[in-house]
C-alpha cells in the first residue's frame, strides 16, 4: 500500500481537522509526489500530515513546527 496522501485521503483529513481543531483549516497535497500534505490555517503552513501504513492498519501523524521567534512575543 502506497504512503502518499491521496486526494480522497486528504479531503477526509481537511473535514476531521475542521471538526475537531479548527473550521479554518485546510489540507493541501504537495506538487511533487513525497508521503505528505501540507496542513495551512489562512496563508500560513503550519505543519505536515504523514499517512503511516504498518502491518496492514493506517494512521496519520500531524507535525507542527513551532519556530523560537514565533513565541518571543508572548
Amino acid at each position: 500500500m502506497t504512503k502518499i496522501v491521496t486526494a480522497e485521503e486528504a479531503a477526509k483529513l481537511q473535514a476531521f481537522l475542521r471538526r475537531t481543531l479548527n473550521p479554518g483549516l485546510v489540507v493541501q497535497r504537495r506538487q511533487r509526489a513525497d508521503e505528505c500534505a501540507e496542513i495551512y490555517l489562512g496563508q500560513e503552513c503550519l505543519g505536515v500530515v504523514s499517512k503511516n501504513v504498518d502491518e496492514g492498519e493506517t494512521s496519520y501523524s500531524f507535525e507542527i513546527t513551532i519556530l523560537d521567534m514565533d513565541l518571543e512575543d508572548l
